[in-house]
């Protein structure tokens, strides 16, 4: 996939700072240090658009990130991670009302994708985000980041422990991603059904 130019347009906390377009948008959700950024930038082939930090809980707005790409423009929202212990409740609680107001209010979401790090399986916050998402119908695709990491004779048990914690049936989707470009041809399919292609 070819992109001609990828920037972050907003960093926003509420929906009043949404961006006023109505390209499609794929929204990025997962427990704080699960790899959103990594994913963001590996798919754009870029190294420092989304900030990686090994400091959880550093994602603390709605990032939109304006993409235009050769099949046509779209965002990624990259939301606040959660589950992150530090963070007090209070903050905690707003970061949640944030997501569930996008979420829910959000007219030109294309996709959710949520991430879930694959060495470990998805945590109870990972499940209850993921039946929250099923429950308002926002199927979402399932990452499973940092899966180079993963030995290989444990791998097929690791996506099954995903499988399973997450109760996913056959049409749900679950993709193995890594910065290596696992999965990356996975992911951009996902992509580009929502694009308008020639």
């Amino acid at each position: 996939m070819k992109i001609k130019n990828a920037e972050l347009i907003i960093s926003a906390v509420k929906r009043s700072q949404y961006p006023e377009n109505s390209n499609p948008e794929f929204v990025l959700l997962g427990r704080s240090n699960v790899g959103k950024s990594t994913f963001i930038n590996t798919l754009l082939g870029r190294k420092n658009l989304a900030r990686t930090s090994s400091q959880p809980g550093k994602t603390q707005t709605m990032n939109f990130y304006d993409i235009d790409s050769e099949n046509g423009p779209f965002v990624f929202v990259d939301m606040p991670g959660y589950g992150y212990a530090k963070v007090s409740k209070k903050e905690r609680k707003k970061w949640g009302e944030m997501i569930e107001e996008y979420l829910l209010k959000r007219e030109n979401i294309a996709e959710v994708f949520l991430l879930v790090d694959s060495r470990v399986g998805p945590t109870e916050d990972d499940i209850l985000m993921y039946n929250w998402l099923k429950y308002y119908n926002l199927n979402p695709i399932v990452i499973a980041t940092k899966a180079d990491k993963v030995k290989s004779k444990v791998f097929d048990k690791n996506m099954k422990k995903v499988k399973e914690l997450l109760e996913l049936e056959i049409e749900d989707t679950l993709i193995p991603f890594s910065n290596k470009k696992m999965g990356y041809d996975q992911a951009w399919k996902q992509i580009n059904k929502h694009l308008e292609i020639d």
